[in-house]
């Protein structure tokens, strides 16, 4: 009873600092915007430059910064589940590099630019990754286990990564949006992205909430998952779908973010356990708080201009990251 008064009381801690970093990204900025400005502009849109800037800019921004941010410290804990691998993130499975590679060819040689055309083609990219890894870790004795699949990610990834450096080389145009892309941001999206982007990662979310119970299960081994009624190909079917709708959606929005997806989950089972019905709530709110404030931090650190969120999250993750792992207790699964 008391450890389920202390998560709980954690989970409304971090709601109210992740609450916070709302209030922070939708009034601080570069562009000089008063609180009485930002208020005024919240209830109402008056035309004016400051309205502008807090309803099509800072809003949106943030708005992004939430969905992404549960997209891939969820689709982190999954990954870190499914393969018993409690330092993988979404990339290990080739799932991230599947949809950039995807999305750089949308706009480089097709000339996408929209969310909801680039969203699909990051879905279908994520997906072929995910079935080529999984092919290639289920090939021979033993099936899919985990270190195959690891492995048969980290050389799909590779590839994918070689193929996406060559693509961006035909164009300078191309290369120019790319390489802004590619790095991760949350600047310059449209107000109409909210509601392109939450449908997909609402359906990942609640998905991966569905599949808690059978990957807490399936944690303890392969056999003894069997043995407590687990459906295991379908619970690794469901985890990889849930994996791709979150990775795709967070990765046509903001571009391929790391660190969030990674750290946060370790964040998560140290405060909360191993227990996902525990930890997948913490990594929804902690993984904004992550993104919120290191895109906070962005558009503070220099003196004219911003620094790329994806940019300040390796800075910031990388310190936590290992300092976790010199600490066996707090990544084991």
């Amino acid at each position: 009873m008391v450890r389920v008064l202390l998560r709980g009381g954690g989970l409304v801690v971090v709601g109210g600092v992740l609450l916070v970093l709302v209030v922070l990204s939708v009034g601080v900025g570069v562009k000089g915007v008063s609180w009485g400005e930002v208020w005024r502009a919240l209830w109402g849109d008056d035309g004016s430059y400051a309205a502008g800037v807090v309803r099509e800019l800072r809003v949106p921004r943030t708005m992004v910064g939430l969905l992404a941010g549960a997209a891939l410290g969820v689709a982190g804990a999954l990954m870190q589940t499914l393969t018993r691998n409690p330092l993988a993130d979404p990339g290990l499975l080739g799932v991230n590099a599947g949809a950039s590679a995807a999305v750089v060819f949308a706009i480089g040689f097709l000339g996408v630019g929209s969310f909801l055309s680039l969203v699909w083609f990051s879905f279908a990219g994520a997906a072929l990754a995910s079935v080529v890894v999984y092919v290639l870790g289920a090939s021979g004795r033993g099936g899919p286990t985990p270190v195959r699949l690891a492995l048969a990610g980290a050389a799909v990834s590779a590839s994918l990564g070689g193929l996406i450096a060559g693509l961006t080389v035909f164009d300078a145009a191309t290369y120019d949006y790319l390489r802004f892309w590619m790095v991760g941001s949350l600047a310059g999206r449209r107000p109409e992205l909210v509601g392109e982007l939450a449908p997909f990662v609402g359906v990942g979310l609640v998905l991966a909430l569905l599949l808690a119970r059978s990957l807490n299960s399936l944690a303890l081994g392969e056999e003894l998952g069997r043995g407590l009624g687990v459906h295991v190909a379908r619970t690794r079917l469901g985890t990889v779908v849930a994996v791709t709708l979150l990775c795709g959606a967070a990765t046509a929005a903001a571009g391929p973010i790391g660190f969030v997806g990674l750290v946060i989950p370790l964040v998560a089972r140290w405060l909360a356990g191993p227990d996902l019905r525990w930890s997948l709530p913490y990594c929804i709110l902690l993984a904004p708080v992550l993104l919120l404030g290191a895109d906070i931090v962005g558009r503070l650190v220099l003196p004219e201009g911003e620094l790329e969120v994806g940019a300040v999250t390796a800075l910031i993750g990388a310190p936590v990251f290992i300092a976790m792992v010199r600490r066996r207790k707090e990544v084991s699964l």
